[in-house]
């Protein structure tokens, strides 16, 4: 299972919410101690309410000495001498919950309105967005009662996160077992993000290619493909249909993105070509070589010489033949640049037919390839230059969309 990392978008929306995590009686409550974690490290203020079979796995002061806040497990007054009105007010005040795991007798009582203990009474106080994310024996998960059950949550507006599927701690082997933290995180945080890019088909490109000269040597370039992943990460928390056509890199699949590994520019061109007419907004983010050996051999080209001439053909422009046909579409493309930054992308804008580019700064340590910020500029078809300070390329890819969709609004 790919895990996602901690992204600008998760920092802006968490930060300084109060988020309450449930917590229900099953051996994947430990589990919930490092989500309690990531949400804090992401500046969100925590509280854990607990049912009192969870109490079992995780003690309650594991969870207190982590929030730094005290954990409800009972209607009633507790010795600190809180009122038994605390799950009430949790939940007025949560800006959003998580239940995690939450086992099959908590859904029972849910979709049946039953409020008998701490959570369940929590649950049903709560207006603010809930993720459920279930856990339990394979047979217990399958069962048509616990199927009914979600398929009644789902349509009460509740987000459901489907469980993984492997070895559980039972012995059993299917699906039921709680996703890593990480996934649960960036799960919530879609839960969370406005789908404003709902019903959107984004094609987007990103990363190197490698152009073979025999079968242990290529062409290349240095791009990790962080820009473009950052790209197709925010436009699917977005509510957009992605696709991801990405040259090789070490980066973890985003969630819910058909990804395409490829290795060469044709390869590229060739799937590019296989989405592009399902797609209406593409953004070229990928840095595509531009020559690739004419003959590349089949064996390892020995070194028995002191020099060695190789020949290079020109690889397609897919960039310039999609603005040839892009239609309606909104087609963005990137200019990595080291010198006269403006004046080169200007000109790539206006060669392929762009509605906007992303010129970026090639050489400082803290832009362009493989770094996590990068100074861009956007150029606009009418002239009009943007420039926005140094930021995360996580951030610059929610700007992105949000112009993107400016220009979808302007027609």
């Amino acid at each position: 299972m790919h895990q996602p990392g901690i992204t600008q978008l998760m920092k802006t929306t968490l930060s300084g919410k109060n988020i309450v995590i449930g917590v229900c009686g099953g051996i994947a409550a430990y589990k919930s101690v490092t989500l309690l974690r990531l949400l804090k490290k992401l500046g969100a203020h925590v509280r854990v309410i607990m049912t009192l079979n969870a109490g079992a796995f995780v003690g309650p002061l594991t969870f207190e000495a982590l929030s730094g806040l005290k954990v409800c497990s009972s209607l009633f007054a507790n010795d600190d001498g809180d009122a038994s009105i605390k799950h009430i007010e949790w939940a007025q005040s949560a800006d959003a919950v998580i239940i995690a795991p939450a086992t099959a007798n908590m859904l029972a009582k849910l979709a049946a309105g039953i409020a008998d203990d701490a959570v369940s009474t929590f649950l049903l106080a709560v207006t603010a967005p809930v993720l459920l994310c279930p856990s339990m024996n394979t047979h217990m998960f399958e069962h048509r009662s616990v199927q009914r059950n979600l398929k009644i949550l789902k349509t009460d507006g509740y987000h459901i996160l489907a469980p993984d599927s492997g070895e559980l701690a039972c012995g059993v082997a299917g699906p039921g077992r709680l996703p890593e933290p990480e996934i649960i995180l960036d799960r919530f945080i879609a839960c969370l993000t406005p789908k404003d890019m709902f019903g959107r088909k984004v094609l987007v490109t990103a990363g190197p290619t490698q152009e073979a000269i025999d079968p242990v040597r290529f062409i290349s370039n240095p791009s990790s493909g962080k820009m473009g992943w950052a790209i197709a990460r925010a436009a699917e928390m977005r509510g957009a249909d992605v696709t991801l056509v990405s040259g090789p890199t070490s980066l973890s699949e985003p969630l819910n993105v058909k990804t395409i590994r490829v290795n060469t520019a044709l390869e590229m061109q060739q799937a590019v070509w296989h989405h592009f007419e399902k797609s209406d907004i593409i953004i070229k983010a990928a840095a595509v070589s531009d020559y690739r050996p004419v003959n590349p051999k089949h064996r390892k080209i020995k070194k028995d010489r002191d020099e060695m001439i190789l020949t290079l053909q020109k690889n397609p422009d897919i960039l310039k033949e999609l603005g040839k046909n892009k239609g309606e579409r909104i087609l963005v493309g990137f200019a990595a640049e080291t010198e006269e930054l403006q004046k080169n992308a200007a000109m790539k804008l206006a060669q392929k037919n762009l509605d906007l580019i992303v010129g970026n700064l090639i050489g400082p340590a803290d832009s362009g390839f493989n770094a996590d910020t990068n100074r861009v500029k956007f150029i606009y078809k009418d002239d009009t230059i943007e420039t926005p300070p140094k930021m995360s390329k996580d951030a610059i890819a929610d700007l992105l969309l949000d112009r993107i969709l400016r220009l979808k609004a302007s027609g």
